[in-house]
């Protein structure tokens, strides 16, 4: 199975820290964000990862490298210009493959076990579902959530939890986009949910939007934990 870590954005809200230095370069611990992405991917037993990139992307690569660091191997999608996040996604599926992949992106940090995503791919057919996504409580900066959960496993197009930027998708899911053009992600996600392909899990262990400086300054205390 491969994995997909999107690490193209801009980072607005972290600035001046990413005016010379991609967000998910930043330091948490003994790691910049990315790198415990990596760490958690080759324990759940990922070794393909494919990693994209816009704003200073030469730095990424350099950093990153082959992956052996942390026991993977990295391809690199460059994008020029962000793609949002569909349009990453599409672009690179000729990295991915046919079959499911993770997708995680590059500025969270959590402790989320990443072998579960691969039991979660399993069920994932192209048909009937179509993506598996990871929700997590609502943080206080994101009081009202993005979805829900049912039931049954469904993922609903209603407030209640919030989407932590992990997940796992069927190829599918992208089809009709064309590579190298910016895509939101959300609306795919919304038309799936309406016809019911769309599963889902609440995860109730760490989990961090490392969107501003000072929840930098959190994730880099909790990492500090970390080895």
């Amino acid at each position: 199975m491969k994995a997909m870590i999107l690490a193209a954005g801009r980072g607005e809200r972290m600035r001046p820290l990413t005016d010379a230095t991609p967000k998910p370069l930043l330091t948490a611990g003994s790691q910049p964000l990315i790198g415990w992405h990596l760490k958690s991917l080759a324990e759940a037993g990922v070794a393909d990862v494919v990693v994209n990139h816009a704003w200073l992307g030469d730095q990424i690569e350099a950093r990153l490298g082959s992956g052996a660091e942390w026991g993977v191997h990295i391809a690199y999608s460059a994008e020029g210009d962000a793609l949002e996040t569909a349009g990453g996604i599409a672009t690179a599926l000729p990295l991915l493959g046919k079959a499911p992949f993770i997708v995680v992106n590059g500025d969270v940090l959590t402790d989320f076990p990443f072998a579960r995503l691969i039991d979660a791919a399993r069920k994932l057919d192209g048909e009937r579902r179509l993506a598996h996504l990871v929700l997590v409580d609502n943080p206080a900066h994101h009081a009202a959530g993005d979805f829900s959960l049912a039931a049954d496993g469904r993922v609903l197009d209603a407030p209640g939890l919030t989407f932590a930027g992990v997940g796992v998708y069927h190829p599918a899911l992208f089809a009709g986009l064309a590579p190298h053009r910016p895509a939101r992600l959300a609306p795919l996600l919304r038309a799936a949910m309406a016809q019911g392909r769309v599963s889902g899990e609440h995860y109730r262990g760490l989990w961090r939007d490392v969107g501003t400086i000072e929840r930098l300054a959190e994730a880099d205390a909790i990492a500090r934990g970390w080895r």
